[in-house]
């Protein structure tokens, strides 16, 4: 037998140290250590005059060991995918808890890169939550949030395709301040890449606000009236710190959202169950019809994420209606039929279909047919608790507040 390659033992080396060498080169992994010990062996018979019976013990022995080794690698290797999977589920249900216990089983080091990497890659990881972490105002996810966009490249690309990498990465939380936080760190690694295009991140901010709701106006069945090209050239005059952008510019980024929406991303896993696991509230509440006959249907309604969930039984997988609350009002209101009775509505548009979907019998997915939504708590003291989580959750479309308030400061710019 051929001793391997490039590993020359003294051939004077006793039979305890020889076995001792060959352990140490399975655990630097120089090759099947089972040929290496073979070899050893009849080096041992040879050189040293050590029995068979002996030396079969031997072998049996270290063999025996080197087994153990490579299982006790494999239970490690097993425990630490198990911690790692858990440490997922704990992010998509908690992010800052999810990183803790990632942090606390060493799966994870405690600094801003090793965590935006993680986020960065998402293997496993909720979109929904990534989003959340990543706006969190503390100062650490700050830096979290920096290291993260510096990891995406967006030199040579257009605003609309930088937009597209970037929200592909995560979902956009509903948060007013989340958001602006995210765009701001956007818009200055875009400037930071693409050199002269924009005078200011400030530019470019409100140019990728101006493009995400064209965006929606553009692809939402809602929004019947569509802008044109030259109204969305009209939006963006003097965003240049007071002066104009080219407006071939304008005219591709408007072709390229026209021609091929944003895809939002599909949250990994179960993402219901990430919806609903932490609810703002939840409870059985009574539901008039928008039909022809007005009759009132018993549903399981879920409070989260700024929407308002109803469901046929609490067994129910999908929800039977889905009301988002955005730019919506809340009041109580007095019914001849039902007691506690609130109602939601358009605030100044009273013929105004409220912008909810709902699943047939059938199963096809339908836009809602109410102007307002009436509902029937079981106890006054239950409709004081829902019109004040509602009023709680119901959200202004934060884009336009943001983007006004930085086009002032881009206008206010020119003046001085």
């Amino acid at each position: 037998m051929m001793p391997p390659r490039d590993w020359h033992p003294h051939p004077y080396l006793s039979l305890s140290q020889k076995r001792q060498t060959c352990i140490t080169l399975h655990l630097r992994g120089m090759g099947t250590c089972r040929s290496h010990w073979l070899w050893l062996s009849q080096m041992s018979s040879e050189d040293c005059g050590v029995g068979n019976k002996r030396l079969k013990d031997e072998i049996a022995e270290v063999t025996n060991e080197i087994e153990n080794l490579g299982s006790t690698e494999e239970r490690k290797t097993m425990q630490r995918n198990k911690q790692v999977a858990m440490g997922r589920k704990k992010f998509n249900m908690d992010p800052k808890k999810g990183i803790q216990f990632l942090i606390e089983n060493d799966l994870l080091k405690n600094t801003r890169d090793d965590i935006a990497q993680f986020l960065y890659k998402g293997e496993g990881l909720n979109k929904t939550a990534i989003g959340d972490y990543l706006g969190e105002r503390d100062d650490f996810n700050i830096q979290v949030l920096h290291s993260f966009v510096e990891l995406h490249e967006f030199t040579d690309l257009n605003l609309v395709q930088a937009l597209r990498q970037f929200l592909w990465s995560f979902r956009l939380p509903g948060e007013a301040q989340k958001i602006d936080r995210m765009m701001e760190a956007f818009a200055q690694r875009y400037c930071q890449c693409n050199p002269g295009v924009f005078q200011s991140t400030d530019t470019c901010y409100v140019l990728s606000f101006a493009i995400i709701m064209l965006n929606t106006s553009l692809h939402n069945p809602n929004v019947k009236d569509k802008p044109t090209v030259e109204r969305f050239i009209a939006m963006n005059r003097g965003i240049n710190d007071g002066g104009d952008l080219p407006e071939e510019l304008l005219r591709n980024l408007y072709e390229s959202i026209k021609n091929e929406p944003f895809k939002i991303p599909e949250d990994d896993g179960n993402d219901l169950t990430h919806t609903f696991f932490n609810p703002d509230r939840e409870g059985w509440l009574l539901k008039l019809g928008g039909g022809r006959v007005k009759t009132w249907k018993r549903r399981w309604f879920i409070l989260t994420d700024n929407c308002l969930y109803y469901f046929e039984y609490t067994t129910d997988k999908e929800p039977r209606g889905i009301i988002p609350l955005e730019n919506l009002s809340i009041r109580e209101v007095e019914d001849s039929k039902k007691p506690n009775c609130f109602e939601l509505y358009i605030p100044d548009n009273k013929d105004q279909v409220i912008k909810a979907c709902k699943t047939e019998a059938d199963g096809r997915v339908v836009e809602g047919n109410h102007t307002v939504y009436r509902i029937s708590a079981p106890t006054p003291e239950e409709k004081e608790e829902w019109i004040k989580c509602i009023k709680a959750a119901i959200s202004r479309d934060p884009f336009y507040e943001m983007l006004a308030a930085r086009k002032k400061k881009v206008s206010s710019t020119k003046r001085h």
